[in-house]
């Protein structure tokens, strides 16, 4: 299974440069808080976490510059 690391470090930089929290990035994808924070941390690497950090960079459009 791919690394996400480059993935969910731009999704952090992301929700910072636009004071978004991690609370409310999880009520968007419907999922708890401490998960939403698991996956953007790297604790959780099962196929369906990395599916969301792609789903995130997808429907957020981020993109390294």
């Amino acid at each position: 299974m791919p690394e996400t690391i480059a993935g969910r470090e731009l999704i952090l930089k992301f929700l910072d440069d636009n004071n978004i929290s991690v609370a409310s990035l999880a009520t968007t994808y419907d999922v708890g808080r401490m998960y939403m924070q698991q996956v953007l941390s790297g604790k959780r690497k099962s196929a369906a976490a990395n599916k969301m950090v792609l789903k995130i960079i997808d429907d957020y459009k981020i993109r390294a510059c």
